[in-house]
């Protein structure tokens, strides 16, 4: 149909009818109303995907931050515990370190007073010895000067006394001794004294005399020497025996200053660890709080916008349901009225030539049914021929018209609205499936996520169990290796120390035995003997005890040391099994739950699937497409528009032109 035919019909339509343009203005209305709700939707279904990604994007921050909270609380109370435990073993070497120190400035204080006693002792005896060998050789030249030197024994006889009484005076002799002595030089004087007034004595009766001096100073001499050698190897025993009790507290205090730094800067890493775990805590609770916050606010906005989203959607609905009454009332109840008021204005002119003007009326729609091949429009004018031999034809060809116009408009109206149903439901079934595969490709990806998560904390619990037996074998071993070593320890300590006192007491006994006086100088050098061999392995047996104290100690300390460290880690291990297998086990539980939901929505994908189908069936599966439906209608509907303006009385070369056009236009269009 050419425009100008349009015009012209339309404009003939509004002037004699207007429930029909009010007919055509509920329509645009109603699809306009449709077109609103399918844009709602699809503004709705983006902003609910929006909300949804938004909030499995939130419910996953909060569940790592939870679980990092987690990670760092534990982390904080190990750094806690281990604190404590470093604080009590600094505790420990510090007080060890501090006792050892004392007892060495107590043993180098008794050391340095038995050092200043021995070199006192020494120099008195050295003197005395010293004096006893001046006094022998001043009675040894006497006796070998003779009796002619008489004249000169009575003043050296008194430096004799003078010698003697220094050496009595000093101490350096026992009382006895020095008494025996000194009775024994002056009677010796006095003889020499007697003998100046009696004229000189022999030479025999001098050197008698002079004899028994001689042998009593060599006894003294004797004497004097062996207690400088008794005092010269007790400071050598004091002084092994110190240094080797000086050795091993030097030993224990450098072990312990070792233990303590290396203590220290585990206090000062785990102090470390705790202040940047705690700083830690404090951002991530914040980010937790943050994200809590945000998420309710999103259920808000979300549940609004749904809220909102669901009343204008039936506000839409109702807004259709009373645009479809109304027009199906204006259509039922406006046909007689319309026809009464806008039929009624024929001229008489009109009615005069009714009879050319119906049968012009019955070619129009003939031609229009040739042109538009349409078998509804064939058997209309086939209705219109018999009618207008009837009584009153003008009246029921036109009547006959109307209701075939009225029945292309209600058939443009059911399809448009068929058109809107099947367009809302083919854009909403697209969607749901788009968004059911979405969800299943969304909700695949956790499972795989979550199952590589599982599958490597699994892994790591698999090799922290795998350390704990590890540890729990060596920790075994090593309390197998220490009962080893302290049950010889306890086997070798008595019999060390009871080699000791057994060397010490055969010592006291051989060194009273040859304290004394003996007549059998071969049994004294042979018993020196005995007693330098003993005190030998007395200074052996000593410093193995010693040795074997210190190892004791040592082995000891490492293993307790070792023991501690052990107990840490396990501890440490067996916290972090527990919560990655707790981890583990509820992501197991997820991906659980996350499967059953995905076989939920691929059953809900089926259901979209099949009803998808059938609405694809319906509505795309036609052989006429509903553009063409419409195009051919409005073609069929402005004829038969045409054919009713020819009736109403328009000027014949009107009609005739509009007949030649709706023609034209009608092949055009099937062209």
């Amino acid at each position: 149909m050419t425009i100008l035919t349009l015009v012209v019909a339309s404009a003939v339509a509004t002037t004699t009818n207007p429930i029909a343009k009010v007919i055509g203005m509920v329509s645009d209305l109603q699809q306009k109303v449709v077109g609103e709700g399918a844009e709602a939707q699809k503004i709705y279904n983006e902003f609910a995907e929006m909300c949804e990604d938004r909030s499995q994007g939130l419910h996953n921050e909060i569940k790592t931050g939870k679980a990092q909270v987690g990670e760092l609380t534990a982390a904080i109370e190990k750094a806690v515990a281990d604190t404590a435990v470093t604080e009590e073993k600094i505790s420990d070497f510090a007080s060890e370190v501090s006792e050892a120190e004392a007892s060495l400035k107590s043993a180098t204080g008794i050391r340095a007073k038995e050092n200043a006693d021995f070199a006192a002792a020494e120099k008195e005896l050295m003197a005395t010895i010293s004096t006893i060998e001046r006094a022998t050789s001043i009675v040894e030249k006497e006796m070998n000067g003779g009796a002619s030197l008489a004249q000169t024994q009575v003043s050296n006889m008194d430096d004799v006394v003078q010698a003697l009484s220094a050496m009595v005076d000093a101490q350096a002799l026992n009382s006895a001794d020095g008494a025996n002595l000194m009775a024994f030089v002056q009677s010796s004087a006095k003889a020499e004294e007697d003998s100046d007034d009696m004229g000189a004595p022999s030479a025999a009766a001098y050197k008698s005399k002079s004899g028994g001096i001689v042998g009593t100073l060599e006894d003294l001499l004797s004497k004097a020497e062996g207690s400088l050698d008794d005092a010269r190897k007790a400071e050598t025993n004091s002084l092994n025996s110190f240094q080797m009790q000086k050795q091993s507290l030097d030993d224990k205090i450098s072990f312990a200053n070792k233990e303590l730094g290396e203590a220290k800067k585990a206090l000062a890493a785990t102090a470390e660890t705790q202040a940047t775990a705690t700083g830690d805590l404090d951002v991530t609770k914040k980010d937790l709080k943050e994200d809590i916050n945000e998420l309710a606010e999103l259920h808000h906005e979300c549940l609004t916008e749904a809220t909102s989203f669901e009343e204008s959607t039936k506000s839409r609905g109702e807004e259709l349901k009373a645009l479809a009454e109304a027009k199906k009332i204006i259509q039922e109840s406006t046909g007689g009225a319309s026809g009464q008021t806008y039929l009624a204005q024929t001229s008489f002119m009109q009615v005069a030539s009714k009879d050319g003007e119906t049968a012009m009326a019955v070619n129009m729609v003939r031609h229009l049914a040739i042109a538009t091949r349409s078998q509804s429009l064939s058997q209309l004018a086939a209705r219109m021929q018999s009618a207008g031999n009837s009584a009153n034809p003008f009246g029921k060809v036109t009547g006959l018209i109307k209701s075939m116009i009225e029945k292309l408009m209600d058939e443009a109206d059911a399809g448009a609205t068929k058109k809107a149903y099947c367009d809302k439901e083919m854009a909403e079934s697209k969607q749901n499936q788009e968004g059911k595969e979405t969800a299943i490709e969304k909700l695949s990806t956790q499972v795989d996520v979550m199952s590589a998560e599982s599958k490597k904390l699994k892994g790591e619990v698999g090799a922290l169990q795998k350390e704990l037996a590890a540890l729990t074998k060596t920790q075994a071993e090593m309390d197998k290796l220490r009962a080893e070593e302290k049950a010889i320890y306890t086997k070798n300590k008595p019999e060390l120390e009871r080699g000791i006192k057994g060397v010490q007491t055969a010592l006291k006994v051989l060194r009273d035995y040859y304290a004394q006086d003996k007549d059998h100088d071969a049994a004294d050098g042979a018993g020196s003997g005995i007693i330098g061999l003993l005190e030998v392995c007395e200074s052996d047996f000593s410093k193995g005890l010693a040795e074997m104290n210190a190892a004791e100690e040592a082995s000891a300390s490492e293993y307790e040391t070792a023991t501690n460290e052990n107990n840490v880690g396990k501890a440490a291990k067996e916290q972090d099994v527990k919560y990655k297998t707790k981890t583990h086990v509820g992501l197991d539980k997820s991906i659980a739950e996350l499967k059953a939901d995905r076989t939920g929505v691929n059953d809900e994908l089926a259901a979209v699937n099949e009803y998808f189908a059938g609405i694809k069936k319906e509505c795309v599966a036609k052989a006429e497409p509903y553009e063409e439906k419409v195009k051919r209608r409005n073609a069929e509907i402005a004829g038969l528009k045409d054919a009713l303006a020819t009736l109403d009385g328009d000027a014949s070369l009107l009609q005739r032109s509009s007949v030649h056009k709706t023609l034209r236009g009608a092949k055009a269009h099937q062209q």
